[in-house]
């Protein structure tokens, strides 16, 4: 079965995407993934050989190891380099955006966000049947 990693130092956030990313029709239309969830950059690092993973969606501002920083880690990476990352953000602006996508996000998705537009863009990654 396939994984996707959450990212996020907020409980509240990553109880949100984590609701969006398990909610029943959702996973029936992408074909079902189990979700992993990271309290911090660090967190993460720790839980990437554990993958592989269809998709990583993380926070940038975080304490220990920040997303960006994570993002680079995970380009650098023989294992992990071709893992979509998406960056969900309240840094907004586009000079964040185009920032991120340069360190190589394959998208960016700005504080706050719908249930609906984090499930459009995770669809984009997680393709149905594979695992």
């Amino acid at each position: 079965m396939q994984r996707v990693l959450i990212v996020e130092d907020s409980n509240a956030v990553r109880t949100f995407v984590r609701g969006a990313l398990e909610d029943e029709d959702f996973q029936r239309a992408v074909g079902g993934f189990e979700v992993f969830e990271a309290a911090s950059g660090f967190e993460a690092m720790a839980q990437l050989p554990r993958g592989p993973f269809a998709c990583i969606v993380t926070d940038i501002n975080m304490g220990d190891i920040n997303g960006l920083e994570l993002v680079n880690f995970i380009r650098k990476s023989e294992h992990h380099r071709t893992t979509p990352v998406v960056i969900i953000s309240t840094q907004s602006s586009e000079r964040d955006i185009e920032r991120g996508l340069a360190l190589g996000a394959n998208a960016y998705l700005p504080k706050p966000f719908t249930a609906e537009a984090l499930q459009a863009v995770v669809q984009r990654f997680v393709a149905p049947g594979e695992g």
